[in-house]
């Protein structure tokens, strides 16, 4: 009998995910910790099962899309936009913090001044797929200031388009006038279509009435929602994660919240975990070990960095010490969307080979490490959790239905 010779390999790799997310359960930690153990384990520089990190890595990216489709649907809508001041302000200040506390890091390594600008982007973003993850997980996604939280880290997704420019600039791009218009009309057209959902009293989707009787047509349904709001707003030149999180809110805001949840939540975990395989997959674990104590180092400075810096700058905004330094903690690790500008900072010649190397093994290792840094930061603080639950005075008024599957309101649909 023939047997596909991917079949023996996707046994393996699916099995050491259940073995290593298995264990973790019993030690009660996240499952992302998992997943990324996973890819290492089964990457290129492990027991290389899975050796095209392209592929993967563009299957996780999918995760993403996923993901931030679902956080658009547990958005507070108005109490996201009630704090945008926090939003704006904490993603600026970090990252022109971080750049210039980069200054006379690279003065005494005589950096040339794009590699000292490109570090500073690249540490000033954290990980908007690990932190809604265990916002999620923890219910704390929908207190005031896990809505904060949230409304920094999709500021920082915003903010990557501008970050991917002025990288492209120092490399010696040519700026396209074009396609700078093209993300100017793409950003009106989303602002302007969520303000026009979010301010009618009763929205529906197109043929949403075919689809809830009707499950296979329901797979299809949602991922056209998701994945097509996502190419439009890619084909703006814009964040294809942001036109995701738009469909999401679209969503929320024409009640048909319950049954895209239900016919999607396969799809997130699947390719939530692929993300985080992939990114364990660049890790190379025989440089980190060659390099042990720099990385660790390096590691260190940036979670103790940006967990300080993020909460000083929230503490400035209003925010309690205890809150603010806990808050400031979960923003501590690097994000994924970095792993995109050292990549293209290599191209650029902004960065070395090795440097991309150390880049990578930080990123991937904050990320690994950051659910037990922001435990440690709970206790030390003394925080017990951020509100779980949300501010009743910023609250849309179908809030309340639209988060509970079983209400008479999502059934009637």
């Amino acid at each position: 009998m023939h047997i596909d010779p991917l079949l023996p390999t996707l046994v393996l790799i699916i099995a050491v995910v259940l073995l290593i997310g298995l264990s973790l359960q019993l030690l009660r930690q996240p499952q992302v910790i998992g997943y990324l153990l996973a890819g290492v384990a089964i990457g290129p520089f492990g027991l290389a099962l899975l050796t095209d990190t392209e592929f993967a890595s563009r299957l996780g990216s999918f995760g993403v899309v996923l993901l931030l489709f679902f956080v658009g649907m547990e958005v507070v809508p108005r109490q996201l936009i009630s704090g945008w001041r926090i939003a704006v302000m904490g993603t600026l200040g970090q990252v022109a913090l971080s750049v210039v506390l980069l200054i006379p890091i690279g003065l005494w390594f005589d950096w040339p001044v794009e590699r000292v600008v490109l570090l500073g982007f690249v540490t000033s973003l954290s990980s908007t797929a690990v932190i809604i993850k265990l916002l999620r997980d923890s219910g704390e996604i929908y207190g005031k200031e896990g809505q904060d939280v949230l409304g920094i880290l999709l500021a920082q997704d915003l903010v990557i388009i501008p970050m991917l420019i002025i990288v492209g600039l120092m490399g010696g791009e040519t700026p396209s006038w074009g396609g700078l218009g093209l993300q100017v009309a793409g950003s009106i057209i989303i602002v302007s279509s969520l303000a026009w959902a979010l301010t009618r009293d009763s929205f529906h989707l197109p043929c949403g009435h075919l689809f809830r009787s009707d499950p296979e047509l329901q797979v299809f349904a949602a991922l056209l929602i998701c994945l097509g709001l996502s190419l439009l707003t890619g084909m703006a030149q814009l964040s294809t994660a942001l036109g995701a999180f738009a469909a999401g809110i679209l969503v929320t805001a024409a009640r048909e919240t319950q049954w895209v949840h239900h016919t999607l939540e396969p799809f997130r975990v699947i390719f939530v975990a692929l993300f985080f395989v992939s990114i364990g997959m660049l890790v190379d674990v025989s440089f980190i070990l060659s390099h042990s104590m720099q990385v660790v180092l390096l590691v260190v400075a940036v979670l103790v960095g940006n967990t300080l810096l993020n909460g000083i700058i929230l503490r400035f905004l209003g925010y309690r010490w205890r809150e603010s330094l806990y808050a400031g903690a979960m923003l501590g690790q690097i994000g994924e969307f970095s792993f995109v500008l050292a990549a293209v900072g290599l191209t650029a010649g902004i960065i070395s080979d090795i440097a991309y190397q150390y880049t990578i093994a930080v990123i991937a290792l904050s990320l690994l490490v950051s659910p037990f840094w922001i435990l440690a930061a709970r206790r030390i603080v003394g925080v017990t959790q951020l509100t779980k639950t949300p501010d009743t005075s910023t609250l849309e008024p179908a809030a309340p239905a639209e988060r509970n599957p079983d209400t008479s309101s999502d059934n009637q649909h």
